[in-house]
């Protein structure tokens, strides 16, 4: 009788986590650590630029030509500019400026470092005109760039997986402190990357680690410069009301009304900018002038401010919030058709970020729809927050976080009802998502 043969032994699996007990883990610890320092201070400084030039643009320029205020129509002659130097931007120089905001909140890796001054100029031109766009995927550009470049400058011959990892890092520094809390930044990078397992692990924790010193940095610069930290935060927050059986028919209602303003909302800026790419330099002008209308239209239909339409919202929403009392129904819902209008035409022509403004539509539609019965102000601004940042972002768990976290205590009280604004609105959002072409199949080759 033959012998039965030996049935080799099965290898173990490989340890994912193996890398992390490795010294060069360790040694890229350290440097992500020193790289928080440096990001967080370029991300201020550019934070900072930004704040002057909207204040250099729309306060001291029409004094110093005279006028008393700023005319209501201002912002069309601006924008228009601003659109001129952007459309320049991104004909001229390297990278196209980043990334296209109607496309949403995407993560495709760090730029080159001489796509850098392309994303910052396009980025201050647009933000500091007063477009409706926000700075944090700039500076998520920004960030990871500059970690790559001062990694490659300071260790010649690293290996692209640690390149990647530095350029996460980053990130997370540079947005460390903007949406209010590192921990939101870290949600946002990492659901936008979508990373999961032993990866997100393996990459988180340099994140955490230079979002966590960047925004100790971020803090202190604050505090040293007198100029505030940038950061997302609400001073005055209504009490809101227990969740029963008619905040959840709103939550309903309001995931419905996001999800199909957010698909109206992306849909018109990604068949503008088709139209914007083929005739760059004079549509892009056109597109500012056409921000600038809209803000107009607003205020001379009720008497408030252009602001309220114009810029990102991150810096308005404490305000909308705590002032919703002197916002007729009307004037909210006004509020919230300008200021979608206004989004989209930027989403199509600029750079910047899409959640801030989503933020703030959302909030508007939340406060508006509170004057029905059945829905306080607190649970309505909470609820429209999150379902309209889903609907534009794609990014439920973000959004659920930025709606809550936003409203310190008052968040866990309206977290149930948030989170099912958020289900409806992103699933009615994909399913409203057209159905991706399926690729041509190939050509049998002759024999």
């Amino acid at each position: 009788m033959s012998a039965t043969p030996a049935v080799p032994p099965v290898p173990p699996p490989p340890d994912p986590f193996a890398v992390v007990r490795t010294r060069g883990y360790a040694v890229l610890l350290v440097m992500t650590a020193l790289l928080g320092v440096p990001i967080a201070a370029a991300a201020f400084g550019f934070l900072a630029l930004v704040s002057e030039l909207q204040s250099l643009t729309y306060t001291d320029l029409p004094r110093a030509l005279g006028f008393h205020g700023t005319p209501s129509w201002w912002s069309i002659p601006l924008l228009a500019v601003a659109g001129l130097l952007v459309a320049l931007t991104i004909r001229h120089l390297p990278g196209e400026a980043g990334h296209k905001p109607a496309e949403g909140l995407v993560t495709t890796g760090s730029p080159r470092p001489v796509d850098l001054p392309g994303v910052a100029l396009a980025a201050a031109a647009s933000l500091g005109a007063g477009v409706v766009l926000g700075p944090e995927a700039p500076l998520i550009a920004l960030g990871g760039g500059l970690a790559v470049f001062i990694g490659r400058a300071v260790k010649r011959g690293i290996r692209p997986e640690a390149s990647a990892v530095l350029g996460a890092a980053g990130s997370f520094a540079a947005v460390s402190t903007l949406l209010g809390s590192p921990l939101l930044g870290a949600f946002l990078l990492m659901e936008a990357a979508g990373l999961g397992g032993a990866m997100m692990a393996i990459v988180l924790v340099p994140g955490l680690l230079s979002a966590g010193i960047g925004a100790l940095f971020f803090t202190g610069l604050g505090s040293w410069t007198g100029l505030g930290t940038f950061s997302l935060v609400l001073h005055q927050v209504p009490q809101a009301a227990r969740p029963d059986l008619a905040g959840f028919g709103w939550a309903v209602v309001i995931g419905t009304v996001a999800a199909l303003g957010g698909t109206g909302i992306r849909r018109m800026a990604l068949s503008l900018q088709r139209r914007v790419e083929r005739r760059r330099v004079p549509v892009t002008v056109l597109v500012g002038a056409l921000v600038g209308v809209v803000a107009l239209v607003y205020a001379e239909s009720t008497g408030k401010d252009a602001s309220a339409v114009l810029y990102s919202g991150q810096d308005a929403l404490g305000p909308l919030l705590a002032g919703q009392a002197g916002y007729s129904a009307g004037a909210l819902v006004l509020l919230v058709l300008c200021k979608s209008l206004a989004y989209s035409l930027s989403l199509s022509a600029f750079r910047g970020g899409p959640v801030f403004p989503s933020m703030f539509v959302g909030a508007a539609l939340g406060l508006a729809l509170a004057h029905l019965p059945g829905l306080d102000a607190t649970s309505g601004f909470a609820m429209g927050v999150g379902a309209m940042c889903v609907a534009m972002l794609k990014l439920p768990m973000t959004s659920v976080l930025l709606a809550t976290l936003l409203l310190g205590t008052q968040g866990i009280t309206v977290m149930p009802v948030v989170i099912v604004a958020v289900v409806v609105s992103y699933v009615l959002t994909l399913r409203l998502a057209p159905a991706p072409v399926p690729a041509p199949a190939p050509t049998p080759a002759s024999p």
